[in-house]
């Protein structure tokens, strides 16, 4: 089994702490201290050493001390815990320096914060957050570690459903096939779930229900609905209204024919195909008359637009060669300042003079100190002079070079720019001769349009046109003759069309009775079928609740054997007698959450620490607070950091003592 000791715990600086040293010496150890010097505050500490959070697992908790109203009470500290752990034999050291960054702004002469800062330690070796985190990580896993160094993390922090995955895991998962093998009723359940699990099972039956309920709901509605919608029929026969209908019509037909006959004259008809045919010659004339022009004027616009487009083709190239003459003036102005900077650079080079007195040296050897010749200083005064007129040539032809290349730019930008600027200029005279091309195409369309002929003035188009006027005068008046005859049979015809659709819509009644009967039945059927689905759903969600009560009960007991005075309920029964999944952790039947007094609270804490330190194979400093609510602890391997408030201790005082051979 992994052992982990905490041999020493510092806080400087530490949610009120000044300077506080923890000492353990490789064994328990109890912390005395009245209401508020900071008992707590050392398993935050220890906590936010390892895992950045306090004691109830939270990230953003004050780490500063604060004054009597809740304000930081002082500015610029550091502060830092550090915890010295004995891992198998090993010594390990995790620190953590938290403190506020000062900067001073332009003009000020006073620092202000700019925010936090945290430094982190491994074996006193400063790192980065990641490595920090991860040597951590390699000890053992956060939650396994919060679960075995507080009694009260496992019922207090953690959720139900976070203490259920704990304790199967700790007590193995069972397979569903093993909890329907230990109950004969669940035999049908096997071949029920298939290849779901219980739970997607439970999922669907509740869905199904649902759907199955509402629908169960609605039928009643809509076989009421469809029977209050049904017309009445009781004085209706279907055979009498079909003979009916079949009457009226034939005597529709009769009428219409005899409507037929009477519209249907001879001279009336021959009247009307004449004048048909002076309409067909009147249209063949105006084409003929009107055609030459007409195809003139269509040319013409088709011309027009042609121009049109050479007119914004024209327009586009100028719009371009406009933009890229001021990209070339920019460029070009860029080059010039260039240019001029490279000049004003090779004058201010070219001024550079050799002074000698800056190369002058102190006449004394640098090694041994001893006087220089005077021939050797000369020599070196001559070097220094050459290799500044070396360095001065090399950097004016290097300005000269870059100044001629800047140059050589602005000539080449400003031919470029000039080909584009005679380019708009071409252009533009192309655009003012097309500008004048479509003026007079506007005028020729508009002659070509006041040309066009008007067929009426034609001799033989104003002959048809009162051969047309005289032959319509004579279909007028043949119409008028028979117009009252027509009239009466038109008159007769509506009245036994309007029979005939009374007569329908008696025979309509009768078809939406049967229509509504056959839905009303089909409703029925479907409510019978799902009356019996909805059995068979409510039998399968018994046999789930069945396996449920089953595999808790099993679970429970396989649980509870691990522990020695913890005992753990895992569903609670429901009014309508489902189940609810819960995990409640009880002691002599007392729960943990109802009623239990605080030594109980510890102890039950200390024995679910007990036996995941034996799944876990791992043991870790035990923080107890409020430990002088148990008078006696139960035994464990682990070390033990008891917290114990003692009214007369107003600062924390530590007791080395064997707390193992106490209890």
């Amino acid at each position: 089994m992994k052992e982990l000791i905490l041999l020493s715990l510092t806080l400087r600086n530490f949610k009120g702490i000044r300077d506080f040293v923890l000492e353990t010496g490789n064994a328990s150890v109890s912390v005395f201290g009245d209401n508020a010097t900071g008992k707590t505050t050392l398993f935050d500490g220890f906590l936010w050493a390892l895992f950045h959070k306090d004691s109830q697992n939270r990230t953003t908790f004050e780490i500063k001390g604060l004054d009597e109203l809740g304000r930081v009470a002082e500015h610029g500290l550091q502060h830092e815990v550090e915890a010295v752990l004995m891992v198998d034999r090993r010594r390990r050291s995790f620190k953590k320096v938290f403190y506020e960054k000062f900067t001073k702004k332009r003009g000020s002469a006073v620092a202000e914060s700019s925010g936090h800062s945290t430094d982190y330690y491994v074996d006193g070796v400063p790192v980065k957050l990641g490595q920090y985190n991860a040597e951590v990580d390699a000890l053992i896993n956060e939650d396994i570690f919060k679960l075995l160094t507080s009694p009260a993390y496992f019922n207090e922090i953690l959720k139900p459903d976070a203490r259920r995955k704990v304790l199967l895991e700790v007590c193995g998962q069972m397979t569903d096939a093993e909890i329907i093998q230990g109950n004969k009723q669940l035999a049908p359940l096997a071949d029920i779930l298939g290849d779901r699990s219980l739970e997607d099972h439970r999922k669907v039956i509740a869905a199904r229900r649902s759907e199955i309920n509402k629908e169960l709901d609605k039928i009643p509605v809509r076989i009421d609905e469809a029977r209050r919608s049904m017309p009445d029929v009781s004085d209706l026969d279907a055979e009498l209204l079909q003979e009916d209908i079949d009457t009226m019509r034939g005597r529709v037909d009769a009428k219409t024919a005899e409507l037929q006959r009477i519209q249907s004259g001879g001279e009336l008809s021959s009247k009307e195909i004449r004048l048909r045919e002076i309409n067909a010659d009147l249209a063949e004339i105006k084409h003929r008359v009107q055609a030459d022009s007409i195809k003139a004027v269509t040319d013409q616009r088709e011309w027009m637009f042609q121009l049109g487009s050479e007119l914004s083709g024209l327009k586009s190239q100028i719009d371009a060669g406009e933009r890229e003459v001021e990209q070339y003036k920019r460029q070009i102005t860029r080059a010039e300042s260039q240019a001029a900077r490279l000049r004003e650079e090779w004058h201010a080079a070219n001024e550079l003079e050799f002074l000698a007195h800056e190369h002058d040296q102190d006449g004394n050897c640098p090694s041994c100190g001893q006087a220089l010749p005077i021939e050797q200083m000369q020599v070196a005064q001559e070097k220094a002079l050459s290799d500044f007129n070396l360095n001065k040539s090399k950097r004016l032809e290097s300005i000269s070079a870059d100044g001629k290349a800047a140059a050589e730019e602005v000539r080449k930008l400003k031919h470029y720019m000039f080909d584009v600027e005679e380019s708009i200029r071409n252009h533009q005279k192309k655009l003012t001769a097309k500008q004048t091309e479509i003026s007079a195409a506007e005028a020729t369309l508009q002659s070509l349009q006041a040309a066009v002929s008007d067929p009426a003035e034609n001799t033989e188009y104003q002959s048809k046109q009162r051969e047309g006027e005289r032959v319509r005068a004579e279909i007028e008046q043949l119409r008028s003759s028979s117009a009252d005859a027509i009239g009466k049979v038109q008159s007769e015809i509506r009245l036994i069309r309007s029979q005939v659709d009374d007569l329908e819509a008696d025979k309509a009644k009768l078809a939406t009775v049967a229509a509504t009967e056959k839905r009303i039945a089909e409703l029925s059927e479907e409510e019978r079928k799902l009356a019996g689905e909805f059995e068979k759903l409510e039998h399968e969600l018994f046999l789930t609740e069945e396996f449920t009560r089953t595999k808790v009960s099993m679970l429970e007991s396989k649980i509870n054997s691990k522990f020695k005075y913890a005992r753990f309920r895992l569903f609670e029964e429901q009014i309508n007698g489902g189940l609810k999944d819960v995990c409640k952790t009880l002691y002599n039947g007392v729960p943990y959450e109802g009623g239990l007094n605080n030594a109980a609270r510890i102890n039950v804490g200390l024995d679910i620490i007990n036996t995941l330190g034996q799944h876990y194979g791992f043991t870790a400093p035990i923080f107890v607070d409020n430990a002088e609510a148990v008078t006696k602890l139960i035994p464990t391997d682990a070390q033990v950091i008891r917290l114990v408030v003692s009214e007369y201790d107003k600062k924390l005082r530590l007791e080395h003592n064997d707390i193992q051979e106490a209890i």
